[in-house]
């Protein structure tokens, strides 16, 4: 067995120690979203640093604990804080806790973040559905010797955002009047906020929105075709040509006033899938 399902084997096995029930969907709750983890019925909720080789957020605003339990008669897995690459971890470690989730049984993953819009169209406050990505951070989790129990050793991206889900989210967004845009998200490393001449560039490459998650792990959750939805919370304009300074209390503070819809938006998609 390689090291990596090595230690995929000993988180499960301690998570499955904790828990009574089979995930079916796995969340990544971004920056302001922790609380939808509160809503969670039958909740077990397990510290990072209690479980094998899992790494602890570092992150203000980020709980740092694995929830487990019911949301709207499903069996979700819930991360209450992430992991980035600027912490210092690897691309690996970033991204474990979502193979421990596949390995629990979530078929399923919804990721949310904080981001940037860049698209003029946007304003602050505005939810995006991610249709694609651009992985701009110069690495990839799926460097390194491939386990072909986990995936392909070239995997697809095509459709690293499920076509079918896209619409299930849309159709979510207007059943509760929500209001949502689309776009492609751009991944970079951080921690520094981007210059007006990076977020040109990354405009012009096709963006809509930039952050400093999400990207990798969408990229795993491809890996081992797990069903994927993405979804943004633009807390700013990040337009180059007209860019104001930003501070990461800025940040917190509009991902707090969307909190509500976008906790509304989440609960109702978990309720259709």
């Amino acid at each position: 067995m390689g090291q990596l399902l090595q230690r995929m084997e000993e988180a499960k096995t301690y998570i499955q120690s904790k828990i009574t029930v089979q995930p079916q969907i796995g969340l990544i709750l971004g920056s302001g979203l922790g609380e939808l983890a509160d809503d969670i019925q039958e909740a077990v909720r397990i510290p990072y640093e209690s479980i094998p080789h899992f790494p602890v957020s570092t992150v203000e605003g980020h709980a740092g604990q694995l929830v487990t339990g019911r949301l709207h008669n499903k069996t979700v897995i819930a991360m209450q804080g992430r992991f980035h690459y600027y912490e210092g971890y690897s691309m690996q470690e970033v991204t474990f806790p979502v193979r421990v989730m596949k390995a629990l049984g979530a078929g399923q993953l919804i990721v949310t973040n904080a981001c940037g819009g860049m698209n003029p169209a946007f304003q602050a406050g505005d939810l995006m559905l991610i249709q694609d990505h651009l992985n701009m951070t110069g690495d990839n989790p799926l460097i390194g010797s491939n386990e072909s129990e986990l995936g392909p050793r070239f995997p697809d991206m095509s459709r690293a955002y499920t076509p079918e889900l896209l619409t299930l989210v849309r159709e979510a967004a207007a059943s509760l009047g929500i209001e949502i845009q689309q776009g492609v998200y751009a991944g970079i490393t951080g921690p520094a906020y981007m210059t007006p001449a990076e977020l040109t560039m990354l405009r012009k490459l096709g963006g809509d929105a930039v952050g400093m998650s999400t990207v990798p792990e969408v990229i795993v959750a491809s890996h081992m075709a797990m069903k994927v939805i993405g979804i943004s919370c633009v807390t700013d304009m990040a337009i180059g040509e007209h860019l104001e300074p930003l501070s990461h209390e800025q940040v917190i503070e509009a991902a707090n006033r969307t909190k509500p819809r976008f906790i509304s938006l989440v609960r109702e998609i978990v309720k259709r899938m």
